[in-house]
């Protein structure tokens, strides 16, 4: 058996149909261990089956590319826990996101936070600068110099970010930076604060040092596997972009220096609201929705 490998062949709805769904079934439903389909795998699969007498891979991609499937790629997701403390937890960060700018005219911020932790500072030498006709080119190998946490403070209301780095991701350092944002914004009536449930964020430790601050401090926590729910992951992707990736430094010092002086660039140039539309209606409807699902 052998794979057509020369000039694209016409084949009719059928036989293309045929192919997307052969695309669909675990490779197991036809008898290989394979864990999953590549094109040339599936060429060879729809000769074998008869679907066709010869197809080339690259004729396969075409089809699956016009209907939008990829059976080579995946990604990873996690199973939101659907229960009382979903919704609570959700309602509350939804209203602070529906209330940002209204609070805010009131003196009190709606402030997410998120860390970037044991972020890998690598340095890559030689990089060769894209000129025209060719990309940018980087070095394979690497040196290591070690980790540094990162700590993003977003302002909901404005987009506007502050960063910080600690020395160790523990509640001792989180309860350091906090007490910091709260001496460089004194003049604020309080904060409700969004954040995930990381052990850091919840110990007995950093709820003490809530509790002495009479009241200026109103965390919120995201649903438990629900950090998406954060709006401070939009930052961390959206300055990473711009400041971290493919970046080199000679040293973890010199990292620091970069992270640190490029949060108040980023501000000027790319900070704004995040487009947020998910409402606590919508939550509600999606909730009752896919909470019957599961209990049915």
């Amino acid at each position: 058996m052998t794979l057509a490998w020369d000039a694209p062949r016409h084949f009719p709805p059928l036989q293309r149909a045929q192919i997307v769904e052969l695309a669909c079934l675990e490779p197991v439903a036809e008898g290989l261990h394979i864990t999953h389909w590549t094109s040339k795998d599936l060429a060879r699969q729809a000769v074998v089956n008869g679907l066709a007498d010869a197809i080339s891979p690259r004729t396969v991609r075409r089809i699956l590319h016009d209907v939008d499937l990829q059976p080579h790629r995946t990604r990873y997701w996690r199973t939101t826990r659907l229960d009382a403390q979903f919704k609570e937890r959700a309602e509350k960060v939804l209203w602070c996101y529906a209330q940002a700018e209204r609070l805010a005219r009131q003196g009190i911020w709606t402030v997410a936070v998120d860390e970037v932790p044991n972020y890998q500072v690598l340095e890559r030498d030689p990089i060769r600068q894209a000129l025209p006709g060719s990309i940018e080119q980087q070095e394979f190998e690497y040196t290591r110099h070690g980790t540094v946490n990162v700590l993003l403070f977003l302002m909901i209301h404005n987009g506007q970010m502050e960063v910080a780095v600690e020395a160790k991701k523990d509640a001792t350092h989180y309860i350091r930076e906090l007490k910091a944002f709260r001496r460089r914004h004194r003049g604020l009536n309080g904060v409700f604060l969004i954040q995930d449930g990381d052990p850091s964020h919840t110990s007995g430790e950093t709820e003490a040092y809530w509790s002495q601050g009479r009241g200026w401090w109103r965390p919120r926590f995201t649903p438990a596997h629900a950090s998406w729910l954060n709006q401070a992951e939009l930052l961390v992707g959206a300055f990473g972009y711009h400041y971290l990736k493919r970046g080199s430094w000679r040293s973890r010092e010199e990292f620091i220096e970069h992270v640190l002086a490029s949060a108040p660039e980023y501000n000027r140039r790319y900070a704004h609201p995040f487009t947020w539309t998910w409402t606590n209606h919508k939550m509600r409807e999606w909730f009752t929705k896919h909470a019957a699902e599961i209990l049915a």
